[in-house]
């Protein structure tokens, strides 16, 4: 599935939710992709890779997973206003 999820938190995608979107994916076992437009996707279960999507409020990101759980857990991550 694929899924387009604009990211909330006013600092964007910083280390704790790409922490938390890679624990989350760590977890699962799934394989799950983010991108912005004009970047090729980047390994979500990899904190590194996330933040170096450099999402930031306001941007679109695209989550594709085969598992909508998961996917699920990191649109939850990405639409958060903070980091609580």
């Amino acid at each position: 599935m694929s899924e387009q999820v604009k990211v909330l938190n006013p600092d964007g995608i910083h280390a704790r939710p790409a922490g938390l979107i890679a624990k989350a994916v760590q977890d699962s076992g799934c394989a799950l992709t983010l991108s912005l437009p004009g970047a090729g996707p980047v390994d979500a279960s990899s904190v590194m890779m996330v933040m170096t999507l450099g999402a930031q409020c306001g941007d679109v990101v695209t989550v594709e997973c085969d598992n909508a759980d998961v996917a699920a857990k990191v649109k939850n991550i990405l639409q958060a206003n903070d980091d609580a």
